[in-house]
């Protein structure tokens, strides 16, 4: 089976050409492809597969083998993939993922994509649709306490959950112990995805994340995007800012128009291989 690594500022995943290859596993083939050391190596699997109401289809498994519903730095990929293999030639393209229909806008210079746009639709911040099992009609602030430390967290869904929480400096925060101990709370009944975050100003925040399934990962587009929501709710940042991940940065916009959030941002092919069949 041939398969394609690629990365959006760090967040690597690897990539199947379901037009052309067939995948009767994923979940097994994403756990056995995703192991840093006796595998490829990624934060998960990425088919790219047909579809009858858009231009292609989107299925993301996590480095742990469990199906996630949106993936914003592997939209990004697509983009890049589908344009620059000849699969389509649109700049302009429709996404059928888990959380619905998406739109990527490519950006073009001499035959390669240097970055795409992708509208990632309207923030769910009802908490029995995120789901997070609180009441009310947002989750802005909560104080959750765990043991000795409390956090106030900010919970939204970008097409997957997440929780967000506002920290001094999201380097010092022990993401290994904290980050699993949020993702498999009990409130979150799907489990969730968690961001530390710091607002340096209302142009600029930074970031670290840990994905649902996959662990810490260098970038979270998703993530990016839940971050700027709560941001914004919570009075500290503008629509319009600049996310810095370990893997690099992205652009977020919340539109006041249309209530959709749109992240932009590169995406990179690393190499291609060849997966022995089992």
């Amino acid at each position: 089976m041939r398969f394609t690594k690629m990365q959006g500022i760090g967040n690597d995943y690897i990539y199947v050409n379901c037009l052309e290859e067939t995948v009767r596993d994923p979940q097994t083939l994403a756990k056995a492809m995703s192991r840093r050391h006796f595998g490829v190596g990624s934060d998960g699997l990425v088919l790219i597969c047909p579809s009858d109401v858009a231009d292609f289809q989107m299925r993301m498994f996590n480095a742990d083998g469990s199906e996630s519903e949106m993936c914003g730095n592997a939209a990004r990929c697509i983009g890049k993939y589908v344009y620059e293999r000849g699969l389509t030639d649109k700049t302009e393209l429709s996404l059928l993922t888990g959380s619905g229909l998406r739109q990527l806008s490519l950006r073009v210079e001499e035959g390669h994509v240097v970055s795409v746009r992708v509208d990632m639709g309207s923030p769910e911040l009802s908490p029995a649709k995120i789901p997070v099992q609180l009441p009310g009609e947002i989750v802005m602030g909560y104080r959750l306490e765990m043991g000795s430390t409390t956090f106030a967290i900010h919970c939204v869904s970008m097409g997957n959950p997440h929780c967000v929480v506002f920290v001094r400096d999201p380097d010092d925060v022990d993401l290994g112990i904290w980050g699993p101990l949020l993702e498999n709370h009990r409130l979150f009944p799907n489990r969730t995805n968690v961001e530390f975050a710091r607002v340096k100003d209302r142009k600029h925040i930074v970031m670290r994340t840990w994905e649902r399934g996959a662990g810490e990962t260098l970038a979270c587009g998703s993530g990016a995007c839940a971050v700027l929501v709560a941001s914004v709710l919570t009075g500290a940042a503008d629509r319009d800012a600049e996310l810095s991940l370990q893997g690099g940065k992205l652009r977020v916009y919340w539109s006041p128009d249309d209530n959709h959030v749109y992240q932009e941002g590169p995406a990179a092919f690393v190499f291609d291989g060849e997966w022995p069949d089992r």
